[in-house]
């Protein structure tokens, strides 16, 4: 087992939702590991100075909207996800004290694709968005062949940058109705990165239009299981991370 982090947190703003320390704790429950993994609400100013003193506490964690793409401004050292997406969900220090950024949101993205269409992805896709969360799907999708992207995002600035990064974006346009219109047709398979108990009402509303759909939760926990991987270098109890949030009360 590696060195074990001084801390364990998820950086965010706001964080309070999030069910990341919900399954994170079980994990670690589950695994004999004697740490506590908690949400830390950090405002965008004041990210630098909160990511400089966990460093200095060897600590470990992920990182969430809106720091994903700030927090790899501020790595030491990042792992080629994260260079190609340009966005770190998860980090820590490693034996030289450099802190260390990753990107676990791709093949978390990669699982909820390949679950949703029983393969993986192929044809036309309609992305809605331009961040960090966007950047992980194209460099999910760029892996098989035979995809292209329409990009819709509220900035044309942010959407362009981000296409001329990743070459299966294929065209930007001005509207999520156009996006949607030349990718979706009757049957589509449809995924929100968004998750909600109960599901998110995008998800309902497109299996009510008659496409399969399913929302961010699969690609949560694998994000997060990868991400406890790279922490500890054993394998994530998986089990235990879904029935934390799948079981009622389950704490």
């Amino acid at each position: 087992m590696r060195e074990r982090p001084g801390r364990l947190v998820l950086l965010g703003h706001p964080v309070a939702h999030s069910l990341s320390p919900r399954f994170q704790n079980a994990a670690l429950q589950r695994a004999g590991i004697p740490l506590t993994y908690e949400a830390l609400d950090v405002l965008a100013p004041d990210l630098p100075g909160a990511v400089r003193l966990l460093a200095e506490d060897r600590a470990a964690g992920n990182v969430t909207i809106p720091h994903k793409e700030a927090m790899a401004e501020l790595c030491d050292v990042r792992t080629t996800l994260a260079e190609r997406t340009g966005a770190v969900n998860t980090f820590w220090v490693d034996e030289a004290r450099k802190l260390v950024g990753d990107n676990t949101d791709v093949d978390g993205v990669a699982l909820l694709l390949t679950q949703l269409l029983g393969a993986p992805a192929s044809g036309p896709v309609a992305l809605l968005g331009a961040g960090g969360a966007a950047a992980a799907v194209l460099a999910a999708l760029e892996r098989w062949p035979g995809c292209t992207v329409t990009l819709y995002n509220r900035s044309h600035t942010r959407s362009a940058r981000l296409a001329e990064r990743f070459p299966i974006v294929t065209r930007c346009v001005e509207s999520a109705e156009e996006a949607a219109r030349e990718s979706l047709p009757f049957g589509a398979a449809i995924a929100d990165l968004v998750y909600r108990r109960g599901e998110t009402a995008w998800v309902r509303a497109a299996r009510a239009c008659g496409h399969r759909a399913v929302d961010g939760l699969p690609m949560l926990i694998e994000q997060g299981a990868l991400a406890f991987e790279r922490w500890f270098g054993v394998p994530a109890p998986r089990d235990a991370m879904w029935d934390a949030v799948l079981v009622p009360d389950a704490r």
